[in-house]
């Protein structure tokens, strides 16, 4: 019998950018985005878009957010990123318009091959379409797309794609109903 191997461990296919651009990042990552001190929105979305990230208008993006690699980020208008999220994107994290990722949600682009000894990543991008909901403490996996204005709710797990504007709870995340929003 084959036992996991982690000696054997290679990031395959993945590469995080040029070394310049790593070694710049984590510090402002650091001291700017994942710190307590309330950094003013504009100046976080300007950095973001010095290291190569796409963003729109109207970012909110609270304190203590983790961004593993801001080249691989697009993110639309109006959307509202909040205390402690993870966007830990090994591959690329595309966040529609008008988006709300709660306290403490995890966007995780990678995950490891365990049918494989050398436990090698496997990676897949993450997308949010316009009006989706990730609730706080809520994980979004490798390879999920969260369709238009679907809501996935405090503490689950998507480890399959949302449909439009269903609301989905558990680990993992399944159909509870329909949204529907009322004026």
């Amino acid at each position: 019998m084959t036992t996991t191997d982690l000696s054997t461990f290679s990031v395959g296919t993945y590469r995080a950018g040029p070394t310049w651009k790593v070694a710049l990042w984590y510090p402002i990552n650091y001291f700017i985005f994942d710190t307590a001190i309330p950094w003013p929105y504009a100046i976080k979305s300007a950095l973001l878009r010095l290291f190569g990230a796409q963003v729109g208008n109207g970012l909110v993006i609270k304190p203590n957010v983790r961004i593993k690699n801001p080249w691989r980020l697009r993110i639309g208008h109006h959307c509202w990123i909040g205390e402690s999220v993870w966007i830990d994107n090994l591959a690329d994290v595309t966040i529609g318009n008008h988006v709300s990722i709660s306290q403490g949600a995890l966007l995780l682009t990678g995950n490891h091959d365990y049918t494989r000894s050398s436990f090698p990543y496997r990676l897949g991008p993450i997308t949010l379409e316009d009006g989706s909901w990730v609730g706080a403490r809520a994980v979004v996996c490798p390879g999920v797309t969260c369709h238009s204005h679907a809501i996935l709710t405090v503490n689950s797990v998507a480890s399959r794609s949302l449909d439009a504007w269903g609301i989905y709870a558990g680990n993992p995340a399944s159909f509870i109903r329909q949204r529907v929003m009322q004026e």
